[in-house]
């Protein structure tokens, strides 16, 4: 079958009318050719009979016949197609189109090959019942019109969850049995489920064929995150069919900025590889994301939560102070231990009672009790409804533990202690024991010199290996935990010091306090409702993820998930993978869990009625402008044709002598204009008007990008900060002026203001090297990114603004910058001020920093001795600026305040003052003054 078809066939039929024309265009005559003859009384003397006319040259008339033919065919709308067409049937057309997480990589083919089957669809009339397995049950599941389905698949994108095929054979059998399918067409993701989809859809589509295409490239996946001691590591899945045998998995940080790269290979026929990110611990606790680069689906992404991440840690030592020995005591080691990856909060009461709500107060979420025997019983309350809140609650025990203990302790403990050499003594001292693997601690490696010589004994009952986190190699539990409500109480059956033993002194100590942080909460809740009975804890969505990968604000539908229930979450319609919780504490659900596969698709259940297909690899190509290039090329050939038959030729030639002579004569009268004396007169070019404009008188100046939007911003907001320093200032500069930075001279002026468009280009090397020339020369450049409000609802990724000022940056020497300082010269100018806001009041300003200029050597410690080269915000000031010609301000502020406005435009007063005066403010004359102002 020939993969040339046509919208409108019937138009070939005018290919018959072709041998008319034919007979038309031989008997017409080609025009009469005109010759000049003057002596006309010669024609006197000519015989005049009658001539048959002469016939159109053959070549001429198959050239005409062709250019029809081709016209015909045009307007035929013959199409190209690289596929064979998909068996749409009669009746209904039904349409599957799944769009999980899977089908991201390449949606683009899906969906053409979809927009192909309806476009078809469209042009027969037949109707449509278009269904994507993603969207779930609660979609339309009646016959549409084609053009209507059209709509919805543009609309439609992959989810970040897999698709739920099943839900959707209810619906499918309700609409076969009011309106029975035609045939039915699957646009598959390549990927298997364990429901029973392809056996409802059998049983479904009865005698109607079934036709499923197949052959998408399945994205990869990530599974399994751990972080240990000594590395992060995931599991790289890949699909049977993915014959990908290598993967780049980076980790990223909250800024979207690579921390580490790890290269990940799959050995033959496996389908799933490890890989483990060896970065320090300070590294590893800033990674928030870890993604397989060039995937660009859900499930290549794996979000690191708070469990992670630094906790808030409490301590509090039972210890008295007068014997208190700072290197030896157990907040020494309890501080050493947990610094690495959490924050120390200590009280400033040495009254327990006072000390521990202080620390609820401060948002704590592991309390750390080192040797605490018996707390007050309103501690004890306050602690309860803690950890019934979620908060995790760890003690160490010692000399006043051994004496007795409060309830707040997950097993009963024997009155005493078990010594070396005591009434209950070992021969030797103890070695901890492999961990159990329903411990936390499962997977830690233990060493032969922890030893432990004193401990306190819990007494045995039936649930005390349940509750054993470590034990000692007689058996004995040396660490155990329990919950209560959604906290956790957790026993070290010995002292935090290296008193009892040598476990504070090793790294498997480090380790387990890392684990029993990594199960904890964030944030422990410390409020309850007014009748003291705890609050159902709920993480609403904060960030969630699309189907590509991408952080997306979340969707309305979703809503907030029980924090009791959240661990046994998987991602869904209802729960999409993504950040659950708020800015200060969240929690991630991520796509892919630790049992999941990427399986083959089975389509054996459809029997051997169905058909499967390969995607088309390229769109169906419209031959219409081909065949209408064609036929245009060919009348212009016939146009030409005709004009020489006629003997066009000759009059061109002599119209072609009058041109020369006309074009000689104004050529000789330019030259002779040129060579007068008004040519000595003339402006040489604007280069050197502009030049002579910005020497005359000072001129604000600012970068144009070549988007008509920004820079007619930029332009009206220099103008409108130029007419405030004019009416507030000495200073009255000319109108603002527009560089084109590559070409322009600079040293003209002191302050360029540059608006980061992402769409463009970065500079050249040329033009690099001119922009850090200038500021070497003390010119100041003042970045500003205008995209303050986007970062902060971005939350976890870098604008593209932000990565194009990176990207101009990179190749200048930029000195270490800091935002700016309360005594730096740009506070004091002209105005007094503490921040420097625009259009937006949330970015700091940076300037150079004061610190690397004092380390230099070159300048004084303080206070802005000369000009930073660069400036950086993302405020948007030339927004804030910016004065229409009617006199209203053009943009509001965000907040939309007027006080605001205002200080936009001191800043800019002060960033002005600041790049033409230097460091004058700073003068230590000019103190008293300032001392006297800021009294008032």
């Amino acid at each position: 079958m020939l993969p040339l078809t046509f919208t409108a066939p019937w138009i070939l039929a005018a290919l018959a009318l072709l041998p008319v024309i034919w007979w038309l265009l031989r008997l017409t005559p080609p025009r009469p050719r005109s010759v000049q003859f003057p002596p006309t009384r010669l024609l006197l003397d000519i015989d005049q009979h009658e001539e048959t006319p002469q016939r159109s040259p053959w070549w001429l008339t198959l050239l005409r016949l062709l250019l029809a033919a081709l016209l015909i065919i045009a307007l035929a709308g013959p199409v190209w197609r690289t596929a064979d067409p998909v068996q749409t049937g009669d009746g209904v057309l039904w349409l599957i189109v799944d769009n999980g997480w899977t089908s991201a990589r390449d949606w683009e083919a899906q969906k053409g090959a979809a927009e192909q089957i309806l476009t078809t669809a469209e042009q027969a009339g037949q109707p449509v019942l278009f269904a994507a397995t993603a969207e779930g049950p609660g979609q339309n599941m009646t016959p549409e019109s084609a053009a209507v389905a059209l709509e919805k698949l543009r609309a439609l994108e992959p989810r970040p969850y897999p698709p739920p095929r099943a839900e959707l054979s209810a619906g499918l059998a309700e609409a076969a049995a009011s309106a029975p399918p035609g045939a039915i067409v699957w646009l598959s993701d390549n990927t298997g489920t364990a429901d029973s989809f392809t056996a409802d859809l059998d049983r479904i589509a009865g005698d109607a064929p079934v036709t499923v295409m197949t052959g998408l490239e399945t994205p990869m996946g990530l599974k399994d995150l751990a972080n240990d001691a000594e590395a992060l590591s995931l599991t790289v899945v890949r699909h049977p069919a993915r014959n990908a045998s290598t993967a780049t998995v980076q980790a990223l940080d909250l800024k979207g900025l690579v921390l580490g790269e790890v290269q990940s290979r799959f050995a033959a026929g496996e389908t799933e590889t490890a890989v483990r990110f060896e970065l320090p611990t300070e590294l590893r606790n800033d990674i928030a994301r870890v993604e397989i680069s060039g995937e660009a689906a859900a499930g290549a992404v794996q979000l690191v939560d708070d469990s992670w991440r630094r906790r808030t840690v409490g301590l509090i030592s039972g210890q008295s102070g007068d014997l208190d020995q700072p290197l030896l005591s157990p907040i020494y080691y309890l501080e050493r231990a947990l610094a690495p990856f959490s924050d120390i909060r200590q009280p400033r009461e040495a009254d327990i009672a006072r000390a521990v709500p202080s620390l609820i107060d401060q948002g704590i979420s592991v309390l750390v009790l080192a040797d605490v025997g018996r707390l007050p019983d309103t501690t004890v309350e306050t602690l309860r409804e803690w950890v019934q809140n979620g908060g995790t609650l760890v003690r160490f025990a010692g000399p006043r533990t051994a004496g007795g203990s409060d309830e707040l302790i997950p097993v009963t403990l024997r009155d005493g202690d078990r010594s070396f050499g005591g009434s209950l003594t070992w021969k030797q001292p103890q070695q901890l024991a492999d961990f159990p693997k329903n411990s936390p601690f499962s997977g830690l490696k233990t060493h032969d010199e922890v030893t432990v010589t004193r401990q306190v004994l819990a007494e045995p009952t039936a649930d005390l290996p349940d509750r054993t986190w470590a034990m000692l190699e007689d058996g004995t539990p040396l660490v155990t935990a329990d919950t209560l409500g959604a906290g956790n109480m957790v026993l070290f059956h010995v002292t935090a010091d290296s008193t009892w033993s040598n476990l504070p002194l090793s790294g498997v100590f480090l380790n387990m306090l890392r684990r029993i942080l990594a199960v904890s909460n964030v944030a422990a809740a410390s409020e309850t409702p007014d009748d003291s009975t705890p609050s159902q804890s709920v993480l609403p969505p904060l960030r969630l993820l699309d189907g590509y990968g991408r952080f997306q604000s979340p969707p309305v539908e979703v809503t907030p998930v029980n924090a009791a229930v959240f661990r046994d979450a998987a991602a869904s319609r209802r729960t999409p993978p993504g950040l659950y919780g708020t800015e200060d504490g969240f929690r991630a659900l991520n796509l892919m869990q630790r049992e999941d596969e990427l399986l083959p698709l089975d389509l054996s259940p459809l029997g051997g009625d169905a058909v499967e297909t390969a995607y088309p690899e390229s769109d169906p190509f419209d031959l219409r402008s081909v065949f209408f290039t064609l036929a245009f090329l060919l009348l212009v050939l016939d146009a030409i044709a005709v004009f020489l038959l006629a003997g066009g030729l000759s009059r061109v030639r002599l119209r072609t002598r009058t041109a020369g002579i006309a074009v000689a004569l104004a050529l000789g009268t330019t030259a002779l204009a040129v060579s007068g004396p008004d040519a000595a007169r003339a402006q040489s070019d604007s280069g050197d008007l502009r030049a002579l404009e910005s020497t005359l008188e000072t001129r604000l100046a600012y970068v144009i990008t070549g988007n008509p939007e920004i820079d007619d911003t930029s332009a009206a907001g220099l103008a409108g900060l130029s007419r405030f320093l004019a009416e507030r200032t000495a200073l009255e500069p000319g109108d603002p002026i527009a560089i084109d930075i590559a070409r322009d001279e600079l040293s003209f002026y002191s302050l360029l203001y540059w608006p980061i468009d992402p769409a463009v280009d970065k500079p050249d090397g040329r033009t690099i090297a001119r922009i850090d020339t200038f500021m070497r020369n003390g010119g100041t450049i003042l970045f500003d990114t205008r995209d303050h409000i986007n970062t902060a609802a971005n939350g976890f990724s870098t604008t593209p603004a932000t990565l194009k000022l990176r990207e101009i940056l990179e190749d200048l020497d930029v000195p270490p910058l800091e935002p700016v300082p309360p005594d730096h010269v740009l506070t004091k100018a002209f105005y007094l001020l503490e921040t420097f806001p625009g259009r937006y009041s949330t970015s700091p300003l940076w300037v150079e920093s004061l610190e690397e200029i004092s380390a230099r050597g070159d300048r004084p410690v303080r206070a802005g001795d000369g000009v930073s080269p660069l400036l950086i915000t993302g405020n948007d000031f030339a927004a804030a600026w910016a004065i229409a010609p009617s006199g209203d301000f053009m943009y509001p502020t965000v907040p939309n305040d007027r006080s605001q406005r205002d200080y936009a435009f001191r800043s800019g007063v002060n960033i002005v003052m600041y790049s033409l005066t230097g460091n004058y403010k700073a003068d230590q004359v000019h103190i008293p003054a300032l001392l006297e102002r800021l009294g008032q």
